[in-house]
Order: structure tokens, then C-alpha cells, then sequence
């Protein structure tokens, strides 16, 4: 598979998320996986933009503290309903009832993430809001998707990359962002600070 970038730079991410992983491996991009254990129960009234940045920013401190002279990368996607941030279903009837919830509403997805590094003294944050507007669908149809067992690791109980797909009427804004990493501006921040360039083919000779 021709790669779409290369590493000037180490990566290291610090993140278990099998999304965010194979989004740095489609882009051509090589990098290891450090996770950081840390609490990640937003505080009384905390604003959920400033609670996906804190979490982006401890996850990325926890692990540039073993790795300073590596670059990392963290991120932090939540569900918000209104001011409600929805986190990951503890089960399958939280995840009917989260559902129910936005059935027929509009909701944003939020990520917060940091590009960092501890040697340089580089710390980078951004935050990106999708707008997602949900189709209105019945109890039957929640309970049918649960029971594809898409629904439990996913914040706000869907996957929009997978069967969740079909309860989506519309978005507005990063659909990456929806799946778990705003690609655009996370490869922009990493240009920027010479961790990656485009990899452009060899031309062969005479061309």
C-alpha cells in the first residue's frame, strides 16, 4: 500500500483506540501505543470542551513523562446532549436508553487532543465539535443495533463508521472527528512541527 505520509520524527499514541490507530496507519504514518490509566470522570459542572482538552492533555503528560523525546499524541472523544456528556454504556440497557435519547435530535461530538513534546518543550491542543443529527427511530430499532454489540465501547452507544451508519441523518462538520480523531487538524499540527511530511513516489526515469 503507497503511503500517503512518512515519519520525519518517532511517534508514540497514547491511545488504545483501535479507530485512532488505524487512522494513523491508513495515513502511511509508523508509531507505537502507550496507554495512560487516569481518571477520566469529568469534574462538577466542568465545560466538555475543557474536560476533552484536560483529558487529552493528562493522557499525553502521563506517557511524554517515560518518552520525552518522542512526540505523542492523545485524544478524548465524548458524546454531549445538550451540556450532557454521554460516556461509554455500562450496558446494553444504558445503551438502548443513551440512544433513545438522541433519537431525532441533534447532538455534538466532541475531541479533544495534544500533540506534545517533552525534550522540546511542545505542547499543542486543539478541540473540533461535530454537529450530528440523528434520524428518529423506535425502541425496536435501538435494541436491534445494541444487540449487534456495537454499541458498548462507543461513546454516546454508536459507531458512526459502522452499523451505527443508519441511524444518522446528517452531520456538520469533521465526520473523523465523529469516529474518534479530527484527522485534518491533527496532520496539520504535525507538519507544522516537521513529526511528518508527504511522501511523494520515486518518478521513474524520463518521466
Amino acid at each position: 500500500m503507497l503511503k500517503m505520509y512518512h515519519n520525519l520524527e518517532a511517534i508514540i499514541l497514547a491511545s488504545a483506540s483501535p479507530r485512532r490507530q488505524q487512522y494513523l496507519l491508513d495515513m502511511g504514518l509508523d508509531f507505537t501505543v502507550r496507554t495512560a490509566a487516569i481518571d477520566e470522570q469529568p469534574g462538577i459542572d466542568e465545560d466538555p470542551t475543557t474536560f476533552v482538552i484536560r483529558m487529552a492533555r493528562e493522557k499525553a503528560a502521563v506517557v511524554r513523562a517515560s518518552f520525552p523525546e518522542a512526540w505523542i499524541i492523545s485524544g478524548d472523544t465524548i458524546v454531549c446532549l445538550d451540556r450532557k456528556i454521554l460516556g461509554k454504556p455500562a450496558h446494553n440497557e444504558d445503551a438502548v436508553g443513551q440512544l433513545m435519547a438522541l433519537s431525532g435530535r441533534e447532538h455534538c461530538v466532541r475531541t479533544g487532543f495534544c500533540v506534545t513534546h517533552g525534550g522540546r518543550r511542545v505542547e499543542v491542543t486543539r478541540s473540533v465539535t461535530t454537529k450530528v443529527r440523528f434520524a428518529t427511530f423506535s425502541e425496536v430499532t435501538a435494541r436491534a443495533y445494541v444487540a449487534t454489540g456495537e454499541s458498548l465501547d462507543k461513546a454516546g452507544a454508536y459507531a458512526i463508521q459502522g452499523k451505527g451508519a443508519c441511524l444518522v441523518q446528517s452531520i456538520e462538520g469533521s465526520y473523523s472527528n465523529v469516529v474518534g480523531m479530527p484527522l485534518c487538524e491533527l496532520l496539520q499540527v504535525l507538519h507544522e512541527y516537521g513529526v511528518i511530511e508527504p511522501a511523494l513516489p520515486i518518478a521513474r526515469y524520463g518521466e
